[in-house]
C-alpha cells in the first residue's frame, strides 16, 4: 500500500524554477503532499533557479546541517553596471564604459578566495533592528549592514564576452553570490550585476537528485514519491550503529559509555564531534562523543524500543 502522504519523511530535492520563491515552492508542496511538517533548506531569490531542499517529516529536524555546508553556483555578471538590488530587478545606480579582459578578471579572482568580509545586499532577508532589510530598502529607507566574514572555496571563470562572465563558485553558509558580482565588478573598476544565477549543489544535494516542481504538484503524482532518505543529509558525519536496547536507553536521555560500544564507529572521533546514530539500519537521530561518552544530542525517531 502507497504511504499516507502526512507519513513522509525524507528529503525532496526540487529543481526549482525561475520567478518563484522558496517559500512559494513549499506552499505548493505542502498543498500536494500534506506533509506533517515541510521546511527548506537554504533560501533561493526567485531570479535564481537550481537545488533547493525540501525536507518532509522528520527530515525538517536536520535543516540545519544542510544549511551549513557547502553550497555551488553558476553565475553571469553583466559589466557596466550596478544596480540597487545587485542583479537584473533592479534599478541601475550608475554606470561606465570600462570593459575587463579576460586575463584582468583572472587576474582579480585570488582574491575572492579564503575568509573575506563580504558587504551584504541592501535588498537581503537580513534583520535591522527587527525589520528585513529589503523591506526597509523597498520603502526608500537608508539600510545600514555591516560586513561579515563568508568563505570562498572555489572561484572560476568557465567563459567570457565583451559584455558578460561566467563563473562557478563553491562557497561556505552567508554567501551572498549577487554580492560577490558587484564586488569584483567593483574590483575590475568596471562595475557589474548578476544576470543569471543557478545553484547546482546545496551540501550533499546536486542537480542529480533534482526533480521538477510540476511532477510534484500536478496529479497524477508519482508513487512512490521520490524521496531521499534522512540520511543523505548527514553523509559528511561519522556513523555510530547501536543495538536496540542501547538506542533505546539514548531515546530516554541517558549517556552511554562510548567504550563497549566503539566497535559501532564507523570511523575514529573528535571530541564533542556530532555523529549520526543508526540501528537496524535506520537513522534515530543524533549523538554528540566527549569524554569517551555518548550524549544525546537530537534524537527524533519515534517509538524506539528495546
Amino acid at each position: 500500500m502507497p504511504t499516507p502522504r502526512h507519513h513522509i519523511n525524507g528529503w525532496l530535492i526540487i529543481d526549482k524554477p525561475y520567478s518563484l520563491g522558496s517559500t512559494t515552492v513549499v506552499a505548493r508542496l505542502k498543498k500536494a503532499l500534506s506533509p506533517t511538517k515541510i521546511g527548506h533548506a537554504g533560501t533561493l531569490d526567485p531570479l535564481a533557479s537550481g537545488i533547493l531542499p525540501i525536507a518532509l517529516g522528520q527530515a525538517t529536524r536536520l535543516i540545519p546541517y544542510v544549511m551549513d555546508g557547502q553550497k555551488t553556483y553558476e553565475f553571469q555578471i553583466t559589466w557596466g553596471a550596478e544596480t540597487t538590488t545587485d542583479d537584473s530587478e533592479g534599478t541601475i545606480t550608475q554606470t561606465t564604459a570600462d570593459r575587463p579582459t579576460e586575463a584582468e578578471i583572472k587576474a582579480a579572482l585570488p582574491a575572492f578566495i579564503g575568509t573575506i568580509n563580504q558587504l551584504p545586499p541592501a535588498y537581503s532577508a537580513l534583520k535591522i533592528n527587527g525589520h528585513r532589510a529589503y523591506d526597509l530598502a523597498r520603502s526608500g529607507r537608508e539600510v545600514s549592514l555591516a560586513p561579515r566574514p563568508i568563505r570562498i572555496d572555489t572561484l572560476e571563470l568557465l567563459r567570457t564576452t565583451t559584455d558578460t562572465a561566467d563563473f562557478r563558485v563553491s562557497c561556505g553558509k552567508g554567501t551572498y553570490v549577487r554580492a560577490l558580482g558587484r564586488d569584483i565588478g567593483r574590483r575590475l573598476g568596471c562595475l557589474g550585476y548578476i544576470t543569471h544565477l543557478r545553484r547546482t549543489a546545496c551540501g550533499p544535494f546536486t542537480l542529480a537528485d533534482a526533480v521538477q516542481l510540476d511532477t510534484l504538484t500536478t496529479p497524477p503524482l508519482p508513487d512512490p514519491i521520490p524521496l531521499l532518505p534522512l540520511e543523505k543529509a548527514l553523509n559528511h558525519m561519522p556513523t555510530l550503529t547501536v543495538p536496540p536496547a542501547e538506542a533505546h536507553r539514548l531515546s530516554q536521555g541517558q549517556r552511554l559509555a562510548l567504550k563497549p560500544l566503539s566497535a559501532g564507529l564507523s570511523r575514529p572521533v573528535s571530541e564533542d564531534e556530532v555523529a549520526c546514530l543508526l540501528c537496524a539500519g535506520h537513522v534515530l537521530g543524533l549523538v554528540k562523543i566527549a569524554h569517551n561518552t555518548i550524549h544525546p544530542y537530537r534524537i527524533f525517531a519515534d517509538n524506539i524500543s528495546s
